[in-house]
């Protein structure tokens, strides 16, 4: 039974209140309208998540209402700023077949480029590798468990960036 994964970087944030901590900083209305276009797209291209992995933060809370999907959410704190590898192991727990990971750079940006080059595939786009905000790749693999995934194995069937969709 194939695994999907799909790596989303939370959408545009505001900074217009410096008193706001980062934690607590909103979407601008860019990040607004990003959400709800990557929302469409997700639906669109049939990339529907029965399990979302989403920050703590509220720009990825944020982005995850905006994106209008019908799953639950489980908000974790250690995705807040976490490494390639804390993300990586937030997977190992999870039971979907297709999971949303959503979450910040750099942890995202690097999970999203090692898995790449692990799978020696990397996405013909010029936004890649700086994996900017509401970024978005989408990868599967043959496997019965997120414990089975081989990550060298994958195949990345999408990668999108909110400004390819506006």
């Amino acid at each position: 039974m194939p695994k999907t994964l799909i790596l989303m970087r939370h959408a545009k944030s505001s900074w217009g209140n410096p008193g706001v901590a980062d934690h607590d900083r909103p979407l601008n209305k860019r990040g607004i309208d990003s959400a709800l276009a990557l929302g469409e797209w997700l639906r669109n291209n049939h990339f529907l998540p029965d399990e979302a992995l989403v920050s703590s933060a509220r720009r990825t809370q944020d982005t995850f209402a905006g994106l209008g999907l019908d799953v639950e959410s489980t908000v974790l704190r250690e995705l807040y700023h976490s490494s390639s590898d804390q993300l990586m192991e937030s997977l190992s727990d999870s039971t979907g077949k297709c999971i949303l990971l959503l979450a910040h750079n750099p942890g995202i940006g690097e999970l999203a480029f090692r898995l790449a080059r692990m799978m020696r595939e990397q996405p013909d786009h010029p936004r890649f590798e700086d994996y900017p905000t509401g970024a978005t790749l989408v990868v599967e693999w043959d496997a019965d468990s997120w414990q089975d995934v081989d990550w060298s194995q994958g195949i990345i069937k999408s990668f999108v960036v909110p400004r390819d969709i506006a």
